[in-house]
């Protein structure tokens, strides 16, 4: 999208789009599936050349449970907000200050939403709450099931003591 377009519009812009983030988890074991996040963006253009860019993105990931590897799905709803301004970035930039310089006169939000999404994702996907997890020595769904294993915890200092009187 240009840069002076957005700069010198006269009012909001609306964009609306679908933006497939496939190749986001090309790589990725945990994340199973993911649809088109769509995206809903107002851009305005404020004083002293910066574009304010602000809206809402959305999609729905397939996941894997960190504790269970059980199926996750997770719908993701972000607050986007980006403020843009074309030219180089000052030398001495106030502290608060979190506006994005651009050189070129295109500006292509495709990286910044994609870096959204993956900053969204959570970090640990539960498929509960309370979800008990594998058992450490067999591998048994604990949720499911519960097994004869000891998972009494042994304090790491004396674990090479535990078989001394076997």
């Amino acid at each position: 999208m240009s840069f002076r377009k957005m700069a010198s519009a006269a009012g909001p812009m609306k964009l609306t789009e679908s933006l497939d983030i496939s190749h986001l988890i090309r790589n990725n074991n945990e994340i199973t599936a993911v649809s088109p996040m769509q995206v809903e963006l107002t851009i305005t253009a404020l004083p002293e050349g910066v574009v304010d860019v602000q809206g809402t993105l959305s999609a729905e990931a397939d996941m894997l449970c960190s504790r269970c590897l059980g199926n996750v799905h997770e719908h993701l709803n972000m607050k986007f907000a980006e403020q843009f301004k074309q030219g180089t970035e000052p030398e001495e930039v106030e502290e608060e200050d979190d506006t994005l310089y651009m050189e070129e006169d295109t500006v292509n939000l495709v990286p910044f939403l994609e870096e959204y999404f993956l900053l969204h994702l959570p970090f640990a996907p539960l498929c509960k709450s309370d979800c008990k997890g594998l058992c450490p020595s067999c591998g048994t769904d604990l949720n499911e099931s519960s097994c004869d294993c000891d998972n009494t915890p042994i304090d790491p200092r004396l674990a090479g003591l535990k078989d001394f009187f076997k």
